[in-house]
């Protein structure tokens, strides 16, 4: 049996739970159809999902087309709830893209089909909705070749589109119009193909072309467009063919040695960790020891996906996802096994938004710091801050509606009423140079047992923050250096103005310890004091984030549009004015696009829509703007000492006095 991990990806309401859905009643997992507006679907089992009628959290299901074990992973189409696309991206093996066939392609579509293709994962396209009023199959079709940087072909037609009598007419490879445009458009990669089309047709058989369309379409050449209706079953035939032929598998060694990854984590009825893992290689069996980056766990547990249920079971094998108890200290992301998985890098931008979460009881100020760490820990990509002198709660988010699920969640699962201010935007700073620092061990004023050098010098625009050794590393016990690191990642979430630092390389350019009196605690206290100074050296320009936008309204309102942006400080990169639409795009920062979104519909009588996902940081027209530090604050060197000393050296005080 082949296994196909299948990741169903698109914008909000573009019908990718109900194509779920489809899917696996056509499997016969199911025996009824559930819809998103009854709240009975499969995959949606919160109840806020159910409530809502979104998807909220990443969902797996497995299912079997003809010789094909397809897991399939049902993915949040709300742009709040990215950080959950992002954890399963490096399992998929193939995706199928999902397109409204009436509202076309949309932002989060852009942001998607980037993502698949910045980590190599091919992808086909289903145009849903062919049967709602307003379907444009052929226009749709158009926008996708137009407007995203793919080669889409059309694999079936729509008699009817628009109407509930629509229909889809599957196309077939050897016959016309396929043949030809299946031809020309695998010949633009495939000489051997070209040739034969043009000096021998008689040898493009349908096993030749098929050939050479899985070929193009595993490494991304190409993306088949199928059509249909999901909720009806139009059209879907012909996709699920293509889902068990033209998408590329995994070879996979139950054999071999244990390995996988954490891409999800919840919490049981009894608040025990469940850790779904998704095993790439070897056997796995209850009782047995799994190697994770902390340290080695004992599995207590395995429940697997299969066949469209959850079961306990005793062993799952590569290729398999499986929900497993007792490894405590799990996170997202982790690699199990000893042989090294190629690290999963970031594909989707940080949170931008922040807000001040407050306990409505202030008794319960402990309770709701636990409970938000429950909750980051089932999404690492939303970060929690914590001043310790105020004891004010911080929460990043993509957005209000994700607000407002943490604040039901807290509510439902912890029993805790929970207000958030309004939310503010996120700013970073990036190095405006090069800088260095050092504090020598047994020198004043390092009061220390350490020697740490550091450099710090600026990334390309999102590179990300790095670090390096450019010391005899054998000098030092390998925890002392990882001490250093640690802390490095650690001190850069706060920079000079209290923002992360991004972009940022550090290099650790002296070390020292003294042998046996220096400890781990010596370096993770004066890391930071070294890196201040090296910040303060090179100096930070703060900057705000920027989103890009998409505009499109009645043509007659493009002046009152365009006055609207530019009083808003954004750029217009783009418009164009067509069939009475004007279509806008360009960038404006983040903290303006709801005071435009409150705007918009007085100018366009409610016909205007706005699109917008986050692009890049530029500086901020407030260039000092800060803050409020949480911690203690290593740029005031002489507080951070005061209240950081060694415990032996405040002794050794006591007694002289």
């Amino acid at each position: 049996m082949r296994t196909l991990n299948l990741g169903v990806l698109a914008h909000v309401d573009a019908g990718k739970t109900s194509l779920t859905e489809r899917l696996l009643f056509d499997a016969s997992v199911i025996d009824k159809l559930g819809s998103v507006d009854a709240g009975n679907t499969q995959t949606d089992s919160l109840a806020l999902e159910r409530q809502r009628g979104i998807t909220i959290r990443a969902a797996v299901v497995s299912f079997t087309i003809g010789d094909t074990v397809v897991n399939l992973i049902d993915t949040p189409g709300h742009p709040d709830f990215i950080a959950e696309i992002e954890r399963v991206l490096g399992l998929l093996d193939a995706a199928v893209v999902v397109v409204s066939a009436v509202e076309g392609v949309q932002a989060q579509t852009r942001v998607l089909v980037r993502a698949l293709q910045r980590v190599g994962v091919p992808f086909l396209f289903f145009i849903n909705k062919v049967d709602r009023l307003g379907a444009r199959y052929d226009e749709v079709l158009q926008a996708i070749a137009g407007q995203l940087p793919v080669r889409p072909i059309a694999m079936s037609a729509v008699i009817d589109a628009g109407s509930k009598l629509a229909q889809v007419k599957a196309f077939d490879p050897g016959s016309e119009p396929l043949f030809t445009a299946l031809c020309e458009t695998l010949a633009e990669n495939d000489d051997e193909l070209l040739r034969d089309y043009l000096q021998a047709p008689d040898r493009l058989t349908d096993e030749r072309l098929d050939r050479s369309l899985r070929d193009q379409v595993s490494r991304g050449l190409l993306q088949p467009a199928f059509a249909g209706a999901a909720v009806t079953g139009v059209g879907l035939p012909a996709l699920t063919s293509a889902i068990a032929t033209l998408l590329p598998c995994r070879d996979l060694d139950p054999d071999a040695a244990v390995t996988g990854r954490i891409f999800k984590i919840e919490r049981g009825w009894g608040g025990e960790k469940l850790s779904y893992l998704y095993l790439s290689s070897g056997t796995v069996r209850v009782r047995e020891y799994l190697d994770l980056p902390q340290g080695s766990a004992r599995v207590t547990g395995i429940q697997l996906f299969d066949a469209g249920k959850i079961h306990s079971a005793n062993s799952f094998k590569a290729g398999q996802i499986a929900r497993v108890s007792g490894l405590g200290s799990a996170r997202i992301g982790d690699v199990v096994g000893t042989t090294r998985l190629a690290d999963v890098p970031h594909h989707f931008a940080p949170p931008t938004l922040e807000s001040r979460a407050q306990a409505q009881r202030p008794s319960e100020r402990a309770a709701l710091w636990l409970a938000l760490n429950q909750l980051a820990e089932q999404d690492p990509l939303i970060d929690l801050r914590k001043n310790e002198d105020t004891n004010d709660i911080f929460v990043s988010l993509y957005g209000e509606v994700q607000k407002e699920v943490i604040q039901s969640t807290l509510l439902t699962d912890f029993g805790l009423e929970v207000t958030f201010e309004d939310s503010t935007v996120i700013c970073a700073e990036r190095l405006a140079g090069i800088g260095t620092g050092l504090q020598v061990i047994f020198k004043e004023p390092n009061p220390f047992l350490a020697t740490v050098g550091l450099r710090v010098e600026p990334r390309p625009e999102g590179a990300g923050n790095s670090f390096t050794l450019e010391v005899d590393v054998g000098q030092m016990p390998a925890s002392l250096y990882r001490a250093v690191e640690e802390t490095v990642f650690e001190t850069l979430r706060q920079g000079i103005f209290g923002w992360q630092v991004i972009d940022c390389h550090v290099a650790m350019t002296a070390a020292r310890h003294s042998s046996p009196s220096s400890t781990a605690a010596d370096f993770r206290q004066l890391t930071p004091w070294v890196l201040a100074t090296a910040l303060s050296t090179a100096k930070t320009v703060v900057c705000e984030p920027i989103d890009q936008f998409y505009l499109e309204a009645p043509s007659q309102t493009l002046g009152g549009l365009l006055t609207l942006l530019a009083k808003s400080g954004a750029v217009t990169k783009e418009s164009i004015v067509a069939d009475g639409v004007a279509r806008l795009e360009g960038h404006v920062a983040s903290e303006r696009v709801q005071g435009i979104q409150q705007q918009l519909p007085g100018l366009t009588s409610g016909m205007g829509t706005m699109e917008t996902s986050f692009h890049h940081y530029a500086p901020a027209a407030d260039p000092q703007r800060s803050r409020k530090r949480s911690g203690v604050d290593p740029f005031n060197g002489r507080e951070y000492l005061l209240r950081l000393s060694r415990p032996a050296d405040r002794a050794k005080t006591r007694d002289e006095i």
